[in-house]
């Protein structure tokens, strides 16, 4: 018997506090932007950091600011995600500088790829729009899509807790690091259980205060005895950000826009090179399709509207296509649908368009400010590894929503399940040339073989 406590509990959290539609008031718009920020931060800045060559991370945040506007231009206002920097082309980006003549027209590159990349969903979205997507459904069942998005969070769990272990200071595993990751969890999810009406909508923000805080501690401590094992935040961003003493630009820095650095590489562009640039970013696109069409399922279900019917998977497509274009423009990295933004979305029950918008506006502005970035930089990585447990397992426990009313006594269905849940969290991946069939895009189409295969259930 479910007590009427439990069955209040459970309403509680199915129901969205804000829908699509609604518009919190100013103050609190400002406050649940920027946690959408704090969840999309760390990956979007970490892509131009691992692909090096002099990328700029506040050009990659304004860049995944504007190709989010451009998202939801698209989507008609009616889809709350927002978009990042894409993991899936950071081999593409590397191959754009391996095969370039100079560094002018590697960036350059990175354009030109992108555009490639969004002329992809673009042809895709053509597509979708003359045919439907009543085969989308019938290709991807919720057997498939369902333990499709679990392993999106899944797959994501060896990177949360290989950051929660990491003092961002000494680059050592520490108890303490992950003490302050584990504190992190903790006040994220009392504040989202236990806090108030207005607590509850940002228990991100409140758990990586906390943990900032109790890191700072202990850093604190550390440097002045000279133990290193408590030392847990790195304060170069603070520190590269005063080399030359205190001016203007130390408050207020334009990006180093990728535009500006490939405008002096154009020229630099032949044949071959465009082909080398065709092959490193196109196959790419057609494996993020996949991952696109799981994550619009993914969000379709916590806001319960069908995105791939309204607006429509062309105008989703569009949206990531031409933002992803847009956001190469400026900051190098095609952008993608973030799995963190829709946890944060499932969490805070928050899915008003307005605060994605506001979000991605507090991208563009924070990107000027230096000393802003330097701070969320600073963030330990312990402290968003711990916040990450719960982001990434709330798309886990999502995509296995999906699945609750599919019959998992049919043997068909277990080995679908099994199949997808293995291949993806075992990492199983593809290699062709600059090309990676990711562990997700690979594991889904297995699943829709074996789907396939089997043959529809035998009926009694």
């Amino acid at each position: 018997m479910v007590s009427a406590q439990h069955e209040k509990e459970r309403e509680y959290f199915m129901k969205l506090t804000y829908g699509v539609n609604d518009k919190p008031a100013f103050p609190q718009l400002i406050v649940y932007a920027f946690q959408q920020v704090l969840a999309i931060m760390a990956a979007t800045i970490t892509v131009p950091m691992v692909v090096g060559n002099g990328m700029s991370t506040a050009a990659a945040l304004f860049g995944a600011g504007l190709g989010t506007l451009t998202y939801v231009l698209f989507t008609k206002k009616k889809s709350p995600v927002f978009l990042g920097s894409s993991f899936a082309f950071i081999g593409s980006m590397t191959a754009a500088f391996a095969g370039a003549v100079s560094l002018q027209a590697g960036y350059a590159g990175l354009i030109i790829g992108a555009i490639f990349a969004g002329l992809v969903y673009v042809v895709l979205a053509i597509a979708v729009k003359a045919s439907g997507t009543g085969w989308i459904d019938r290709l991807m069942p919720a057997v498939v899509i369902g333990p499709t998005v679990s392993i999106i969070g899944l797959s994501l769990a060896g990177s949360a807790i290989s950051n929660l272990q990491v003092s961002s200071a000494t680059g050592a595993q520490t108890n303490i690091a992950i003490l302050c990751g584990i504190i992190a969890l903790f006040a994220t999810m009392l504040a989202s259980t236990y806090g108030n009406s207005h607590i509850r909508m940002i228990p991100f923000i409140i758990g990586i205060l906390c943990g900032y805080a109790v890191a700072l501690i202990f850093t604190l401590i550390g440097n002045s005895t000279g133990n290193a094992d408590l030392q847990i935040i790195s304060f170069q961003s603070f520190q590269a950000l005063s080399e030359g003493g205190i001016t203007l630009k130390t408050f207020l820095q334009v990006p180093d826009f990728t535009f500006l650095t490939a405008a002096q590489g154009f020229s630099q562009i032949d044949a071959e090179y465009l082909g080398v640039l065709f092959m490193a970013y196109v196959p790419v696109a057609f494996v993020v399709f996949a991952e696109h069409i799981a994550d619009h399922k993914n969000i379709s279900s916590i806001i319960d509207a069908d995105l791939l019917k309204d607006p429509g998977l062309d105008h989703t497509l569009l949206g990531d296509g031409i933002g992803s274009m847009v956001g190469a423009f400026f900051g190098g990295c095609p952008n993608t649908t973030y799995g963190e933004s829709i946890a944060c979305v499932a969490i805070t029950r928050n899915a008003s368009t307005a605060t994605i918008i506001a979000a991605a506006v507090e991208c563009i502005i924070l990107s000027f400010f230096s000393p802003i970035v330097a701070f969320i930089s600073s963030i330990p990585s312990c402290v968003m590894g711990g916040v990450c447990m719960a982001l990434y397992g709330f798309i886990a426990v999502s995509g296995l929503k999906m699945i609750q009313n599919v019959d998992l006594e049919e043997g068909r269905n277990l080995f679908v399940v099994s199949v997808i849940l293995i291949a993806g969290i075992g990492g199983l991946s593809l290699n062709f040339s600059h090309v990676t069939l990711t562990a997700v895009a690979t594991a889904l189409i297995l699943g829709i073989v074996v789907n396939k295969m089997l043959g529809a259930p035998k009926k009694n």
